[in-house]
């Protein structure tokens, strides 16, 4: 079978390697510093506005929020689900709830603790990213840390391969696309790294990011991990360049339900140097994703509004409104937890989780007399929107 390198990219910007056993045709990218800047006009240029101002309104909707961390942090589990979701990861976003919670039954469950380490990982970069450049070395720290503890916990995390890595088939020889060989990782980086950090040259900044995520995903620095870190940069590069103050953005949803088209047009920027259907692509995503996120946001204050004033009503208003502001920051919650953080007494918090259940505020999820566990249905109902895996 003919390498699929030779087949799809040419000599131009392939490189012949040879291993024992087999020759395959790596890809090497065009660097971003001296490709031409891609200008923007017409219908473009309108979708790049659009997508400013959809990013605009979300970032303005954080001050009315009474406590956007809140927000922002439940945002986070749900990007970092869907993130590992793309790559075929089963959890759902009650799986990841409950690893969080001491008594919860996916305290086992290997796909929530690769999610839980995105989590880390994107809370750590943004952190990082007040003392650091986007580089090599912050993508280093970040992707230790992403791979701390899951799947590819054993392929060098935090680490630039210096092997040969590649996608789709059982060997570089056979696969769907071959990255650069690891002679060429590091020069590829070092451009990358200007790209993001050198003068624009007048290219938009959602069209620089567009174009740096597809980079990042051509090089594939790294054995493994390469898919969630790029996505995670995103967020990190919107927030870098000044775009949004909160991370409020979050694209996994959007790149999840359009999996094929977005890996197709990441492919197309290699194979016939066609940037800008992936630049429409992103920026419609990113106007889309806007849009939803702020929609959502006016929801979820809404709910707790609603929520609150049924909570008034009652004569244990105090103690059950403890357990709401709870719920709030975690809203499947378990007895044990619950008497842990709130400092209520247990007879008091089963109380309150049955006031709870009377307003149709909660469900009980397990069953059992013991190490009974609650969901908060409203809120979960608006955060599950498109977190079921996908299919096998």
């Amino acid at each position: 079978m003919a390498p699929s390198g030779r087949r799809h990219f040419g000599q131009r910007r392939t490189r012949l390697v040879t291993v024992p056993g087999e020759s395959y045709r790596a890809f090497v990218p065009r660097g971003l510093i001296a490709s031409p800047p891609i200008e923007l006009s017409g219908p473009d240029a309108l979708l790049n506005d659009e997508a400013r101002a959809a990013l605009a309104r979300l970032d303005g909707i954080s001050q009315v929020i009474p406590d956007a961390n809140l927000f922002i942090f439940m945002y986070l589990r749900k990007e970092a689900l869907l993130s590992a979701q793309i790559e075929g990861t089963q959890s759902s976003l009650s799986d990841v709830l409950l690893f969080e919670d001491e008594d919860g039954d996916a305290a086992a469950d290997r796909d929530a603790v690769e999610v839980s380490d995105y989590i880390s990982a994107l809370r750590f970069g943004l952190i990082r990213i007040k003392d650091l450049p986007l580089s090599t070395r912050l993508f280093d720290e970040i992707h230790a840390r992403l791979l701390q503890h899951g799947r590819g916990r054993e392929r060098q995390p935090g680490v630039v391969r210096t092997t040969q890595n590649w996608i789709g088939g059982t060997r570089p020889g056979n696969a769907r696309y071959v990255p650069p060989p690891a002679a060429s990782v590091r020069d590829c980086l070092a451009d990358l790294e200007r790209y993001l950090n050198v003068p624009s040259g007048g290219e938009l900044p959602l069209v620089r990011i567009a174009r740096s995520h597809a980079q990042f995903e051509t090089i594939h620095p790294y054995l493994d991990g390469n898919g969630r870190l790029g996505r995670l940069i995103i967020t990190l590069a919107l927030v870098n360049f000044g775009i949004i103050d909160e991370p409020l953005l979050y694209l996994s949803l959007y790149l999840k339900r359009h999996r094929d088209v977005y890996y197709d047009l990441l492919q197309r920027t290699r194979t016939h140097d066609e940037w800008l259907p992936w630049i429409q692509f992103f920026l419609e995503g990113v106007r889309e994703t806007a849009r939803q996120a702020t929609e959502t946001a006016r929801q979820i204050v809404a709910l707790f509004r609603e929520d609150r004033l049924l909570i008034d009503t009652l004569r244990s208003a105090p103690t059950v409104r403890r357990l709401h502001e709870e719920l709030q920051r975690n809203p499947i919650l378990s007895i044990t937890r619950a008497v842990s953080v709130t400092g209520l007494s247990h007879p008091t918090v089963m109380r309150g989780f049955e006031s709870l259940q009377r307003l149709g505020l909660a469900r009980e999820l397990t069953g059992r007399k013991r190490g009974r566990i609650f969901e908060y249905t409203g809120y979960l109902a608006l955060l599950r929107d498109g977190t079921d895996p996908l299919p096998r």
